[in-house]
C-alpha cells in the first residue's frame, strides 16, 4: 500500500522541496509513497478567492476561514480515514513515536496554516491534531510539513537503504544517539577515540551505549526519566 500524503497550502510550489531529494526523493518517483498538493486559494470565496477574514472579537492580522479550510480539506484525494494535521505552534511537539505511528498508517493530510491561524471550528469540525515541530513561530506550516513528512516516509519499507542503522538513532530507546567517527583517524590533534579502533565489538558496544546513556544525561534528561535509577550514572550527569 503506497503511503498517501495531501498537503493544503497556498503555497503548493513549496513541494516536494526536499521531500524531492536523496532516498525520499527515490522512493516518490518508485511511488513507495504519493504526494498531492491542494492550493488552499482555489476554494476562496468571491472573485478574489478570498481565504480569511478578521479576528472575531477584534485583534492584528487574519484569520483562516473555516467553510475554505473545510472545503480544501474535503477535496483531499486518498484513504479517508487518514489523520489530519495542522502545523500549528500550539499543538503537540513531534515526535519518534508520532513518526514510527504515521508510518504503519494509510498516509498524512497536512494543513499549513498562515496568517493569526485558523478558524477553531473547523480544527474541532474535521477533528485535527495539532502537531508543532519545535518551540518557535514560524511564517506559516510549509517548513514544519516538510519536516514532519521527512521523518515519517525515512521509515517505510524500502526507503532508507540500510534500515538497521534506525535502531542506534536519537531518540530510540529513550536515549541520544552516540558520537560518529571517520576518517582521517586524527583531525587536528583530536584522535578517534581507541576503543573505536581496536576491533572488540563488545567493547565498541558497550562504550557507544555508556555514550549515548551520558548524552542523553547531559542534554537531554527529561529523556533520560528513571532509565539510571538504583544504577550509576554517566559520568556528567546529575
Amino acid at each position: 500500500m503506497t503511503f498517501a500524503a495531501s498537503i493544503i497550502t497556498l503555497f503548493p510550489e513549496a513541494f516536494p522541496g526536499t521531500l524531492g531529494i536523496s532516498l525520499i526523493g527515490k522512493a516518490l518517483k518508485e511511488s513507495v509513497w504519493s504526494l498531492e498538493t491542494v492550493q488552499l486559494r482555489d476554494f476562496g470565496i468571491g472573485p478574489h478567492k478570498n481565504v480569511d477574514d478578521t479576528p472575531a472579537g477584534g485583534g492584528a492580522g487574519m484569520v483562516l476561514r473555516a467553510d475554505v479550510a473545510a472545503a480544501a480539506l474535503d477535496a483531499a484525494q486518498g484513504p479517508a480515514d487518514r489523520p489530519i494535521i495542522y502545523l500549528s505552534p500550539r499543538g503537540a511537539p513531534l515526535t519518534q513515536e508520532m513518526a514510527k505511528t504515521w508510518a504503519k498508517g494509510p498516509g498524512l493530510v497536512l494543513f499549513c496554516g498562515r496568517f493569526e491561524g485558523l478558524d477553531e471550528r473547523v480544527i474541532e469540525a474535521r477533528s485535527m491534531q495539532e502537531v508543532c515541530v519545535g518551540e518557535a513561530v514560524l511564517a506559516g506550516g510549509e517548513a514544519a510539513a516538510l519536516v514532519l513528512l521527512e521523518a515519517v516516509i525515512r521509515l517505510l519499507p524500502g526507503v532508507l537503504g540500510n534500515e538497521a542503522s534506525l535502531s542506534e538513532e536519537s531518540f530510540e530507546n529513550g536515549l541520544l544517539e552516540h558520537p560518529q567517527y571517520t576518517r582521517p583517524r586524527d583531525f587536528e590533534g583530536r584522535p578517534i577515540p581507541d576503543v573505536l579502533m581496536n576491533g572488540d565489538h563488545a567493547k565498541i558496544a558497550a562504550w557507544r551505549r555508556a555514550e549515548r546513556e551520558r548524552l542523553t544525561v547531559e542534554r537531554r534528561p527529561d529523556l533520560a526519566g528513571g532509565l539510571f535509577h538504583g544504577k550509576p550514572q554517566p559520568k556528567g550527569s546529575t
